[in-house]
């Protein structure tokens, strides 16, 4: 059997556009890529390190901490199937030592050929054995004679090789360090290997490391089990998509998610099969890798694995066997025996996915076509596979089996939730209609599928296709909500909102669903904006689609009367025809008009933000009798509570959103709903979880190429790292998107972008710059530039003006905020408006409205800003000489920080509580706290931390609930809280 170096040896780290690719993921190595074209760079460097390979940040690390002479000496031992970058990390070892000026001696396997003893040793160390002066003459005999040909091999040879081949590392170590790397291990010589490994157990000097890589799961024989391993794993769908972008001609559409599918997270299959697409999709030079193992098995195991290869279901080796019209499974044994595919359980499957490939596309057409048909008529095989396999033997259009692949795409959807497939097999059967209109049909139903998996530039390929055949005003509609989504989040929101109101005008929607789902897309389209054109154009799409509700029969017992308006908000989902089969239960068309009415009331009147009002009715939170929601409606309500500052509600919904998106494998509407639910876990401090959910959608926003997804999650992930105190880089913003978007036309996009780096100025310490950034939130004349996510910005400016002295300017801004507002403004609002005027407005009482921004309980659902009110108020008391009143507030926000891990709040407070007078900014725990009150006080505490109310206290102690009530009153200021949940908590830490 040829080695994996033989294997290795064709692709990827010989090729030069190939290695290219695999640059650095930093945003550097992706510019010397782009700038260099397909010369490799792999021997350039900066800051003394060569180009991280793609998706490799974390082993890349790995090996230059073991490269790290301050450490002692290091070893270690790459592992990895092939294709996988053992290699190529290696080569990035070597010349990372290079550049911080260390010795390479390197080796590696000798492939199919059997190397004589010694060989590798001698490879490895000949460019030393040139060297004089470095070694004295009688080891260098030692050295010559053990590698000459047809020396002997056994322990008293290798004994005495090790000990010359330990000292003359030693002598080449004194100095410079030195890197010994030996690729593909298991093809080197036993007694090399042995030497290489006695000399690893025997080092003392921490100048040397030994690195050593080979193919497979485990170490190769010999390797002893202390040396440390480094297991390379498929890439992630994040890196492996970055890979795939840096390619020639990097595809895009189903074939680029096509491509990712079928690599399996393999580097060499990724570019190998990219390779071959760009051939031709039936071409068989792409997969050589592994020809000559195919080349060399029977002629039955050759059919049977290309019958393997074109099943769908490769694991259910019962339909395979049914096709190949065989039970007897020792058709498999060579291709088991080769290692090329694994049997067990009644499964079968390939040991790579190159294997899968090089079998199918190797064969003739005719031969892939007869198997296609043969799998079709597999007795046991389901209805959708046969479909599939059906319209994949047909040549031109087929209008019997375009029409059994929609019916049976349907079921299969809906039973399994796999959009990827549905919208492939819909575009397939579109490809095989007989007719125009049945292609129409078939493109706009492929259109829903991947809008649905959240892939816009799949729609808009698929778009193009629908624009050359469409005849009919209701598919029209419904491919232009899928087309205005996909341009939306590609961040073409101009374009996105005319083709809406194009089609709006032309043919507008005759259902009430449509006509709700074309306007809540519109209004989602406008909040991204931010323009005051697409604002205007909002009442005329919400007033059709009242009417066409009016107009429809029956229509109207899905929705409910909302007089109440919910003002302009952050960015949310589309939610269009596209997603038709989740425009009907219960209180979802309710829940698109309360979406699409956002704004709207406040806009007649001259206002800007949001304001309490009710969201749509719902049962238990999920808004239906067993438990479950459709997840438009979900989506839709959480963002309308995201717009009115319920947050604890807006938080639930989306997380059972997510709970049903993920179980179906799509992301759909709900990649547009991200960054409100990563803002509403960061404002609620669930800061960990927000973490989680930007790194899974930065992952998902690479994978499907979603800039404004990408853009809004590095905001909020700056925002979250400047809140925490962590060290921050001097220009936090690396995504290549923020040069090619136009933020002119995704204000809300900009308005994160503000907000973070104004965070990330005042975490510098830079309160002139981030005075500019948070003013640049708002207009000259104090106008919100977006005019939900601004406002909310107000208390951060106002913090920054007072450290700069423009406390009349950020007063200015506050005026215009509240009188948008109006009468009803959300707790949260109202709490950040006292705060800011508490800091900023001259005319105005600060202790009142500190007090204010304090008293009510609801502001816990806000920890961080709730925290930063305190700070603020008890750096107010301390310099009007109130310390002990000042010492609860800033022991209370040390507590809040302590829980947020806000390390930066946390150094604020301590400092602000020694300038109080307390030595140690520990001292006021809370246990000394509660010893200050009285018995009775600290038996009513201890009761309500428990969860009982007051009438249940009073009825324990003999007390009345007021008297119980009054106490509470004058408990919690002496323990620097506010609410009961603090005093569980306190009380818990105590």
């Amino acid at each position: 059997m040829p080695s994996c170096q033989a294997l290795f040896r064709h692709d990827w780290s010989h090729d030069r556009s190939g290695l290219s690719a695999l640059l650095a993921a930093s945003p550097q190595g992706r510019e010397q890529a782009a700038s260099h074209g397909s010369r490799s760079t792999m021997t350039e460097f900066e800051a003394g390190r060569a180009a991280v390979p793609i998706g490799r940040e974390e082993e890349s690390d790995r090996i230059l901490r073991c490269l790290d002479v301050r450490s002692g000496p290091q070893g270690m031992l790459v592992l990895g199937d092939t294709g996988t970058g053992r290699s190529l990390l290696l080569r990035f070892a070597e010349e990372s030592a290079a550049a911080r000026g260390a010795r390479v001696l390197s080796a590696r396997g000798w492939g199919g050929e059997e190397p004589a003893p010694f060989a590798s040793l001698h490879r490895l160390l000949l460019p030393a054995l040139d060297v004089p002066g470095t070694f004295p003459k009688d080891r260098w005999s030692v050295l010559r004679t053990g590698c000459e040909p047809g020396a002997g091999a056994g322990p008293q040879e290798r004994r005495a090789l090790s000990a010359v081949t330990l000292a003359l590392l030693t002598r080449l170590a004194r100095t410079n360090p030195l890197l010994v790397a030996v690729d593909d291990a298991q093809d080197c010589d036993d007694a090399s290997l042995d030497v290489l490994l006695s000399v690893r157990r025997r080092l003392t000097d921490q100048a040397v490391t030994m690195l050593f890589t080979a193919c497979g799961e485990g170490p190769p024989s010999g390797v002893p089990a202390d040396l440390p391993v480094l297991r390379l794993g498929p890439l992630s769908p994040g890196a492996a998509a970055r890979l795939l972008d840096a390619q020639p001609d990097a595809p895009r559409g189903r074939l680029r998610l096509d491509l990712l599918r079928q690599a399996e997270g393999n580097p060499l299959a990724m570019v190998d099969l990219h390779r071959a697409s760009r051939v031709g999709a039936g071409s068989a030079s792409a997969p050589q890798v592994f020809a000559s193992r195919l080349e060399g098995l029977p002629e039955d195991t050759q059919r049977a694995l290309l019958y393997a290869s074109a099943a769908l279901r490769e694991e259910e080796l019962r339909i395979v066997m049914a096709a190949l019209g065989t039970d007897d499974l020792t058709v498999w044994t060579p291709a088991e025996k080769a290692g090329l595919i694994g049997i067990a359980d009644g499964r079968l499957a390939f040991g790579h996915p190159l294997v899968r490939a090089a079998a199918f596309h190797r064969q003739p057409a005719k031969l892939r076509q007869r198997a296609h048909r043969d799998l079709a008529a597999a007795v046991g095989q389901g209805a959708a596979y046969r479909a599939w396999h059906l319209a994949a033997a047909a040549i031109g259009p087929d209008e019997e089996a375009a029409s059994a692949l929609e019916r049976a795409t349907a079921v299969h959807a809906a039973r399994t939730g796999d959009h990827f497939a549905s919208a492939k097999a819909l575009e397939q059967a579109a490809r095989l209609s007989g007719n125009d209109m049945d292609r129409a049909r078939r493109l706009a139903a492929a259109m829903t599928a991947a809008s649905t998996l959240g892939d816009p530039e799949w729609v808009r390929d698929l778009y193009a296709e629908f624009s050359r055949v469409d005849r009919d005003p209701d598919l029209r509609c419904d491919a232009a909500c899928a087309m205005a989504a996909a341009l939306s989040l590609l961040s073409f929101q101009r374009e996105a909102f005319g083709l809406l109101l194009d089609v709006w005008r032309r043919s507008p929607p005759r259902t009430a669903p449509a006509s709700f789902a074309l306007a809540a897309l519109a209004a989602a389209i406008t909040h991204q904006s931010g323009l005051p054109e697409h604002r205007k154009e909002l009442p005329h799409l919400l007033d059709h689609a009242r009417r066409t509700a009016r107009e429809t029969p029956g229509s109207g017992d899905d929705r409910a009367d909302h007089s109440g308006r919910v003002t302009p908000a952050g960015h949310t989902e589309p939610v269009g025809p596209c997603e038709s089969p989740g425009l009907t239960g219960p209180g979802v068309l309710a829940a698109l008009e309360a979406y699409a009415s956002v704004g709207l009331d406040a806009d007649a009147r001259g206002g800007s933000t949001a304001r309490r009002v009710p969201v749509p009715p719902s049962g238990p939170l999920d808004g239906t009798g067993d438990g479950t929601a459709p997840p438009t409606r979900l989506l839709t309500r959480a963002s309308v509570a995201y717009y009115t500052d319920e947050s604890e509600q807006c938080a639930e919904m989306y997380r059972q959103a997510s709970t049903v998106h993920g179980a179906r494998g799509a992301w759909g509407s709900r990649v547009w709903t991200l960054p409100n639910h990563v803002d509403t876990l960061i404002a609620m401090g669930r800061w960990p979880k927000a973490q989680s959910l930007i790194d899974e959608g930065r992952s998902v926003a690479v994978v499907h190429r979603l800039p404004l997804v990408d853009m809004d999650l590095e905001a909020l992930e700056v925002t979250l790292r400047a809140l925490r105190g962590d060290s921050l880089p001097d220009i936090p913003f690396t995504s290549p998107h923020w040069r090619s978007v136009n933020l002119g036309e995704n204000r809300t996009t900009r308005a994160r972008m503000l907000r973070a780096s104004g965070l990330h100025a005042l975490a510098l310490e830079d309160a002139e710059r981030a005075f500019r950034h948070f003013r640049s939130l708002f207009g000259e004349d104090g106008s919100p530039l977006v005019p939900f996510l601004s406002p909310r910005s107000v208390g951060e400016l106002a913090a920054a003006a007072q450290r700069v002295g423009r406390k009349e300017e950020a007063a200015r801004v506050l005026g215009v905020v509240r009188a948008g507002l109006g009468e009803r403004p959300t707790t949260r609002m109202t709490l950040l408006m006292h705060h800011a005027a508490a800091l900023v407005d001259e005319e105005a009482d600060p202790e009142r409205h500190f007090r204010l921004a304090l008293v009510n309980p609801e502001g816990d659902t806000w920890p961080m800003e709730r925290a930063q009110a305190r700070l603020h108020y008890a750096i107010w008391l301390r310099r009007r000489r109130r310390p002990l009143e000042a010492r609860a507030q800033l022991t209370a926000v040390i507590e809040a920080a302590a829980r947020l891990d806000a390390r930066a709040l946390a150094d604020a407070a301590r400092g602000e509580l020694r300038a109080t007078g307390v030595a140690d900014a520990s001292a006021s725990t809370s246990t000394e706290r509660l010893a200050e009150l009285t018995a009775q006080q600290q038996q009513i505490a201890r009761l309500a931390a428990v969860g009982l109310s007051n009438r249940e206290i009073g009825e324990r102690l003999f007390l009345s609930p007021r008297t119980v009530g009054s106490h509470l009153y004058n408990v919690y200021p002496k323990l620097g809280i506010s609410s009961r949940h603090q005093l569980r908590d306190l009380l818990h830490d105590s």
